[in-house]
Order: structure tokens, then C-alpha cells, then sequence
């Protein structure tokens, strides 16, 4: 995808995230904005998990007043005066009428207890390689592949052809879902806006430029820089380097390239016949020279 491709579909995903997600899955707003209005919208159904942090007091209680405590692997925490509790796949509020229910038994009539989330990390996603602020990020309620980059700050100039979901299944295998960069922010396919899953990594490959070498009767002979995943053609290196010269022989234009084993190769095309549709283009690989020699005549 081409910078001024990237640009245009960067443009649009502030109006994507808000609308299109819907199309999607007619998600609400509020599972695509910003954390803070998520936390509104699914703090009420969101199940407590492993390594999720949790504030709780039971009121005029000192051993338990803001008293922080981390979820174990197994959906358990441990309070003075209780004991341990299962908390795992229940709601804050759930937690709050259990731990109520157990303070009445053993410490106080009538308690009071709060529940706050302080740290969701039972359901989170990683957004890494060509983001502006790749990272971890809470999934609270129903999130798409679209909200998650545009939390991390959208895609970089320096973003691939393609995201990579890696997801982790039931039986702890791992696949990997691959998302068309044009599709989803150019074209917007709602069928690529993957709904996401706790546990995903969001990965856009960095697709690194690498150098072409024109050289020889072309209007602008130098090093092209060009994107890896997207070489040129010989023809189309020519153009990029501004077309040949009126000095130009297009019967012999040599690309010279190394093999593996470090020797370097010529070959020789005739651009002429290329353009006519009797040969083919010729696809270009890293660090090729291409030079245009100058005509006799």
C-alpha cells in the first residue's frame, strides 16, 4: 500500500471506528471509544478473571478497607478475616452480594462492601509492530480489530499489507487470522473488522524500504526506495526513476543481480519487447541495479 493509499484510509478511520464498527456487528459506541466510556458501558457484565486487580472494603472493617488484591490463575483471592473466595467469572456486583454475604456470617451485621476493578488484565489484547503507541489494552465489551489500532494511535508509514491477528484456541494451539490493510481501511470490508478475543495479539508487520538502483540514460538515475513487500518490476523502476532518456538503449537494459552464493549475474532484457507484450516484465529483488545503456546511433 502506497503512502498516499495509508494516508487516505488514516483519514478515514476516525469516521470508520465511529461508524462502521456497527455495520460490523451493530456494536454500540461504546464498545469503540475510548476506555473510559467502555469502563461505563460493561463494568455491570464484565467477568472477573485471573490476574485482574481488585480494590474491596467491607465498611468499618480496617483489616479490609481498600485492601488491594490480585485474581490467582485459578479465579481466587484471599482476605483477612475470610479466608479464600472464588470470584472468578463473576461480576463485580456478583462479588460484592457473595462478599456480603460471607461478612455477615463471620464478621459484622449488616456490612457494607464495595467492589472496584482497578486492573482488567484477564482481558487484554497487544497491539505491536508499525503502531504509533503499540501496547496492551483492556477489551471491555465487544472490540474489533479497527478500535484496538486506532487506541494504539493508528498505523505508521512504515505499516505492511496486512495485520496479523495471533490467537491462542481452547486447546492451546495458536492461529493466526490475516487482514487485508486496503480491504479493511480503503475499501472498509465489515467481514475484515474481526471482533476480538481476550488474549489476541494485533500484529502490523513493519514493512522495512529497501533499495533499487537505476542507473544509466534514465531521467533521474539513482537508488529508489521501495517498500519490501511490494518490489517493482523492471519497467516500473523505470518510470520511478523518471522514464528513459531519449539517448536510451531499450533493447539492451541489464539488470545485474548476486545469487546466493555472492556472485553476481547480468540479464539482459529488451524493454522494447516488453512493452509490446512479447516478453514479460521482469520482477525486481533487493539490491538490484538496473542500468540503461546509451544507444549508438
Amino acid at each position: 500500500m502506497n503512502n498516499i493509499t495509508k494516508a487516505v484510509g488514516l483519514a478515514a478511520l476516525a469516521a470508520v471506528v465511529l461508524a462502521g464498527t456497527a455495520v460490523a456487528g451493530q456494536a454500540s459506541s461504546t464498545a469503540v471509544l475510548g476506555t473510559s466510556t467502555a469502563v461505563q458501558g460493561t463494568s455491570t457484565e464484565y467477568k472477573i478473571g485471573p490476574k485482574d486487580l481488585l480494590e474491596i472494603t467491607v465498611l468499618g472493617v480496617q483489616e479490609i478497607n481498600k485492601l488491594v488484591v490480585r485474581v490467582s490463575e485459578e479465579g481466587r483471592i484471599t482476605l483477612p478475616l475470610l479466608g479464600e473466595v472464588l470470584v472468578g467469572d463473576l461480576t463485580k456486583f456478583e462479588v460484592e452480594k457473595k462478599l456480603t454475604g460471607l461478612a455477615g456470617e463471620r464478621i459484622v451485621l449488616k456490612p457494607q462492601v464495595t467492589v472496584h476493578i482497578l486492573e482488567y488484565l484477564s482481558r487484554r489484547v497487544s497491539v505491536v509492530g508499525a503502531v504509533e503507541k503499540p501496547g496492551p489494552f483492556e477489551l471491555l465489551g465487544r472490540r474489533t480489530v479497527l478500535a484496538a489500532i486506532s487506541e494504539a494511535g493508528g498505523l505508521t508509514r512504515d505499516a505492511g499489507e496486512e495485520i496479523i491477528i495471533i490467537r491462542q484456541l481452547p486447546d492451546g494451539a495458536n492461529t493466526s487470522i490475516r487482514i487485508s490493510i486496503d480491504g479493511l481501511f480503503v475499501q472498509g470490508d465489515p467481514k475484515l473488522n474481526v471482533t476480538l478475543e481476550p488474549g489476541d495479539v494485533i500484529n502490523v508487520p513493519v514493512d522495512k524500504a529497501v533499495p533499487i538502483y537505476v542507473f544509466g540514460q534514465v531521467r533521474n538515475p539513482g537508488a529508489l526506495q521501495v517498500k519490501k513487500s511490494s518490489l517493482p518490476t523492471l519497467t516500473q523502476a523505470i518510470a520511478q526513476a523518471g522514464g528513459f532518456t531519449d539517448r536510451a538503449n531499450r533493447k539492451k537494459v541489464q539488470i545485474r543481480r548476486k545469487d546466493a552464493s555472492g556472485k553476481e549475474i547480468a540479464i539482459n532484457v529488451n524493454v522494447r519487447n516488453v512493452l509490446k507484450g512479447k516478453v514479460k516484465d521482469v520482477p525486481l529483488q533487493i539490491n538490484d541495479t538496473v542500468y540503461v545503456p546509451e544507444s549508438v546511433l
